[in-house]
């Protein structure tokens, strides 16, 4: 296998009817999807989504994939293609559009529904293009053919790209689910007919690459979900994406079933849920969904809450329940059901909230204590088919951590695929498809983009460790009034402290020790105030390091006195 190395520097040009594909992000990580393919000097988008934080990135929204390879060569982009609605393949393309708003956003019905609805927020009116599964369009040099697959959303497509260099298979996220709530399987006639033709580059889906044998049905969670309605004695909470329509769906039916009303709760579940019922992907039984005051008025077991939050986010509807920071107050007997699958890095947030759900008096019922989610993403018994089937010339596993791409191109060798064909990269390394071999040839810029409020990129590493400094170090001020003439003190310094535990004679121990550098600083003709406040912060900094074990922010003030 093929494997990245930290001595890559920038690739050389792209050969003369060969293919050059990047990904920007979905590579070593769970989130931030974005493939770009360059052939005969045009480019072509496949996804754009968001990482969400972890808790060592405080303050931070969502993180972008990096435009910076492409961000000269804009008007060189065809379309935009989108696999399907989930946030991690779209939740980028406004931050896209925002530097080239003509860009043609290609993707099914439902697709295009929710990214159109995201747009609008963003004040961006797309130029779209709607495909739907064997239909096959031309976007410059790139001959595209859409193929179902089935994931936990609807509408979700592989694509096919036809170039002079070869012919790619990007399946996008996708499993064999052989029952699918909709009836729209994955399309494996079409992979088969795509592999006689030849598939010279197959990217996969790589999560549950190690997760043995098949992915468990949809229709599998019927009974527990049913069984959550049957014996829960008050209300009933029930937190899912708000892109997971199949799901929201089997409570629908079993909120039918026992007789109770159902209310959404969240601007993304309520927008979302409103775009798939109108478009039919949603099937509401007449009356059984309704605004949230009528709901207040009906009795606890007549109650069911749909809201966003499983991942433990913090702002999210559940979160804010479990917080005591939402009109909705949890209770003694109520059941929250979390209808999701714990994504790698939000763990610690998730159970944070399950605690405190529980602490109210919650039954909460989840993955772990009950059939109740399964994933959206083929396990290894369903790659193995698919490469089989497909018969690849090489392979090149996305969207996973390292672990998942590993074990994805693991089981690519197992099936006959010579093992240097498997090309492992990660986010930024540069994969060239010259006369049917799949090389790594450089690498790219690709690093986090933060979006940090109504800024995109101001947020940095640098400022994120402070951001963690002070939250688990602290911060100390010190005022000084010096004679910079004779560098002595006029009077005492103040210290202000925050996060740093101290009491009234905590600073008296540095005082000298600020005396004593200052004076040394007259001596030698330092008195220029940022040199002064340098010497100053280096003296407490060492000071706090060596009597308390600690490392705050320091933040010297220096006043001519």
């Amino acid at each position: 296998m093929s494997h990245p190395h930290p001595e890559l520097g920038p690739p050389p040009s792209l050969p003369k009817g060969a293919l050059r594909v990047v990904a920007l992000g979905g590579l070593g990580e769970v989130g931030r999807n974005m493939t770009v393919f360059e052939h005969a000097g045009r480019l072509l988008v496949v996804d754009c989504g968001v990482l969400f934080p972890e808790e060592t990135q405080p303050g931070v929204d969502v993180i972008l994939p990096d435009f910076t390879w492409i961000r000269d060569r804009l008007d060189k982009i065809e379309a935009i293609v989108l696999t399907h609605g989930h946030e991690d393949h779209i939740g980028g393309v406004p931050y896209l559009l925002r530097e080239r708003a003509d860009i043609p956003v290609v993707g099914s019905k439902l697709t295009l529904a929710f990214i159109a609805a995201k747009l609008k927020e963003h004040r961006i009116t797309p130029v779209t293009r709607e495909v739907a599964e064997g239909q096959r369009e031309r976007f410059g040099p790139f001959d595209c053919e859409f193929v179902a697959v089935n994931h936990s959303i609807p509408d979700g497509l592989a694509v096919a790209i036809r170039t002079a260099a070869g012919l790619v298979l990007h399946t996008g996220d996708f499993k064999m689910d052989q029952f699918p709530l909709d009836d729209r399987i994955t399309d494996l006639r079409a992979f088969a007919r795509l592999g006689e033709e030849g598939v010279d580059l197959f990217l996969t889906d790589s999560t549950n690459a190690e997760v043995p044998g098949f992915t468990t049905s949809e229709r599998e969670l019927a009974p527990a979900i049913q069984e959550v309605f049957r014996t829960a004695p008050r209300r009933i909470i029930v937190s899912s994406f708000a892109s997971h329509v199949h799901r929201i769906q089997q409570v629908l039916d079993a909120a039918d079933d026992h007789g109770r009303k159902v209310a959404f709760v969240g601007r993304s579940m309520v927008r979302n849920m409103g775009i798939a019922r109108d478009l039919g992907y949603l099937k509401i039984p007449k009356g059984l969904v309704v605004d949230l005051k009528v709901l207040e008025k009906l009795a606890d077991d007549k109650i069911v809450l749909v809201c966003t939050g499983s991942q433990g986010e913090p702002m999210a509807a559940l979160s804010r329940m479990a917080n005591r920071d939402h009109m909705i107050r949890i209770g003694k007997g109520d059941t929250v059901l979390l209808a999701s699958s714990l994504i790698p890095g939000n763990e610690n947030a998730i159970y944070r909230v399950i605690n405190a759900l529980t602490r109210w008096g919650a039954n909460v019922v989840h993955k772990g204590n009950a059939k109740v989610h399964v994933s959206g993403h083929a396990s290894a018994g369903e790659l193995v088919y698919c490469y089989n089937i497909v018969q690849p010339s090489n392979v090149m596993p996305v969207h996973g951590e390292w672990r998942h791409l590993t074990a994805n191109g693991a089981l690519a060798v197992r099936t006959g695929v010579p093992v240097e064909n498997v090309v492992l990269a990660e986010d930024g390394v540069v994969v060239d498809l010259v006369d049917g071999k799949a090389i790594i040839t450089g690498k790219v810029p690709a690093g986090l983009v933060y979006v940090d409020g109504m800024t995109v990129g101001g947020a940095t590493e640098a400022s994120l460790k402070d951001r963690r400094t002070l939250a688990e170090e602290g911060f100390i001020t010190v005022v000084l009034l010096v004679d910079a003439d004779t560098g002595a003190l006029a009077e005492p310094p103040d210290f202000l402290a925050r996060g740093f535990v101290h009491d009234d004679s905590t600073f008296d121990a540095v005082v000298p020790l600020i005396e004593k550098a200052l004076a040394k600083a007259a001596q030698e003709g330092i008195g220029e105030q940022h040199q002064l406040e340098q010497l100053v912060h280096r003296t407490v900094s060492r000071w706090a390091r060596d009597a308390y074990r600690r490392s705050p922010i320091v933040l010297p003030i220096i006043i001519d006195a």
